[in-house]
């Protein structure tokens, strides 16, 4: 699937909207799993690709400067990206998707898989 072309706006971006802004930037490809891998630590740009299923550096290096953008992560000194609070906040309020897939993978017949131990639940 080929990258969003930044000279054709997105329909929130002709008619803007907090929430079609958010929908329209996490529904980029890999978003969502970049804050996820963010959620509990610093991450160097090595590591972040590799948890990411060593998705392309380019892409990579994409979705951390529109996230940068948007306040979401920022990059230390240090050279590692992390949340922002405004970022960490998205993500409280995303925790409810982890309970979900919880209850969903069990429902589906696989062992629930704790996300953050790896271990199942």
């Amino acid at each position: 699937m080929a990258e969003r072309n930044h000279t054709v706006p997105l329909p929130s971006e002709r008619r803007p909207t907090p929430t079609a802004a958010l929908f329209d930037l996490l529904g980029r490809r890999w978003a969502l799993r970049v804050l996820w891998e963010l959620r509990d630590e610093p991450v160097s740009f090595q590591a972040l690709q590799e948890r990411c299923d060593s998705m392309s550096p380019s892409v990579l290096s994409q979705r951390l400067g529109e996230l940068r953008e948007a306040g979401l992560v920022e990059k230390g000194e240090d050279g590692a990206y992390r949340l922002t609070e405004q970022g960490s906040t998205l993500l409280d309020r995303l925790r409810w998707v982890e309970e979900w897939t919880a209850q969903w993978g069990g429902q589906r017949g696989r062992p629930a898989k704790d996300e953050r131990t790896g271990g199942t639940t």
